[in-house]
């Protein structure tokens, strides 16, 4: 896949920029969550790094997950406690995502207002927010054309 190639390379290029360390099990992660399309879970992608990896073990995806989220490059879907990849890493940034009930497509939003505009509430009533996950979830236009 051209797009996933391109944004391995765009995480690579990230993580030099960063100083940090994008080991080929970091890689290997991000490049099947980007090859999957939609969510992926921890333990499928378990059984999928097994397979080139066989020393991999809960850990190993664990550590390389935190990682890829701490840099940007993953996104948790909380409801589904699964990872997608970031269609735009250099985005730093709050995030929504619509994900489709049906097929498990997942989109990215950026609409930064709604973000500040919780935020603003929330500290307005003296919260201080520390994480912020807004999922829509429904169908997407493939499943609805199919649905009719």
């Amino acid at each position: 896949m051209p797009q996933t190639t391109a944004l391995i390379q765009q995480a690579a290029n990230q993580c030099q920029s960063r100083g940090v360390r994008f080991t080929p099990i970091r890689r290997k992660v991000l490049e099947l969550i980007a090859h999957s399309g939609g969510g992926l879970k921890a333990y499928d992608l378990l059984d999928q790094l097994s397979t080139e990896h066989a020393a991999a073990r809960p850990p190993t995806v664990y550590r390389a997950l935190d990682f890829l989220i701490e840099q940007g490059l993953v996104h948790r879907i909380e409801s589904q406690n699964a990872y997608v990849a970031c269609a735009c890493p250099e985005h730093a940034h709050g995030f929504q995502l619509l994900i489709c009930r049906i097929c498990g497509y997942v989109e990215e939003l950026h609409l930064d207002d709604i973000g500040a505009q919780l935020a603003a509430k929330a500290n307005d009533k003296g919260f201080k927010v520390e994480r912020q996950t807004i999922e829509l979830q429904g169908l997407c236009a493939h499943c609805q054309s199919a649905a009719e």
